[in-house]
């Protein structure tokens, strides 16, 4: 484990590429809003709230050689990430993500994140046989991992001895990837973070609440499950039992990114060691909601 962080944070590292705008829309319109371009990615994300939160987190994924990814390197050392363990790739791009946001939710979005699928086990090498761990030494700290890795990899990493001994976080980065956790629910192995359609893919069947969904994914074999509903009542399941809270009313002004935010939050109430379940859990719909009213800055 290196001595400068305290949280691994695996998957998608990218340019963020959002359109947003004040009104209704549906697919075809043309409408005025506003165009930025920021870091983002699902593991990118979680870092820089993690980050926000007082924590140092660590990077492993792929960021190509070009002058987008040197860009993104200076932008992710700015907010105080470490990307020492960073592939850096001589012959892939760095990736992007594309999303049209409007006053009723997302749109839209397509995900390049095939720098990172084409780079595979190499974004794992520090983990596996390099200064962090490997699988006679597994790391023994947190990792927030995200499902833009592969079916083969992320099925690797969750029988690999070199995670045995990690504290898992594990989320699927969209519904189109949320079958990508299997691996996890067979092996019993991490805290999932979904939502409720994800986890009604996951458990093939349609879930009314969160807190049914919760515990039909530890009826599948997950070792824990935290379920979000957006604005409605979201659910933390273990073996122990399942605690629920509601998140507050916010008017929401952007999506990308809430439930990475949430995932961090969660991470970060409990990685103080001070929080119980029913806390962490508050303490992250309360991050989520001053996220998507705007209250915390991209």
């Amino acid at each position: 484990m290196s001595k400068t962080s305290d949280i691994l944070c695996i998957g998608s590292v990218l340019w963020d590429v959002i359109g947003r705008a004040t009104l209704q829309m549906q697919v075809g319109n043309d409408v005025p809003g506003r165009i930025t371009r920021i870091p983002g990615g699902v593991a990118l994300n979680i870092a820089m709230t993690l980050a926000r939160f007082g924590l140092r987190p660590a990077l492993l994924s792929a960021v190509g050689s070009d002058s987008a990814g040197a860009e993104l390197v200076r932008e992710c050392q700015a907010l105080g990430l470490e990307t020492t363990h960073l592939y850096i790739s001589e012959d892939l791009p760095t990736d992007r993500y594309m999303a049209i946001e409007g006053a009723n939710g997302l749109i839209a979005a397509i995900a390049d994140a095939h720098s990172l699928e084409a780079a595979g086990s190499k974004i794992l090498r520090p983990l596996t046989d390099g200064p962090l761990g490997s699988a006679k030494a597994p790391y023994h700290g947190a990792i927030a991992l995200d499902g833009n890795l592969t079916e083969s990899l992320l099925a690797e990493i969750a029988t690999s001895p070199a995670f045995a001994a990690a504290d898992l976080r594990i989320a699927p980065a969209s519904p189109g990837k949320a079958l990508r956790l299997m691996p996890f629910l067979r092996e019993g192995r991490g805290t999932l973070y979904v939502n409720l359609e994800e986890a009604g893919l996951l458990c093939q069947c349609t879930f009314e609440s969160a807190g049914d969904a919760a515990r039909a994914l530890l009826d599948r074999g997950a070792a824990r499950a935290v379920v979000t509903h957006g604005g409605e009542t979201c659910a933390d399941a273990m073996p122990e039992g399942v605690v629920e809270d509601c998140p507050p009313m916010v008017a929401v002004t952007r999506i990308t990114g809430a439930g990475d935010t949430f995932m961090a939050a969660h991470i970060a109430a409990e990685r103080t060691g001070r929080s119980s379940r029913q806390d962490a859990l508050h303490r992250a719909l309360i991050a989520a909601a001053s996220y998507v009213s705007g209250d915390i800055p991209s």
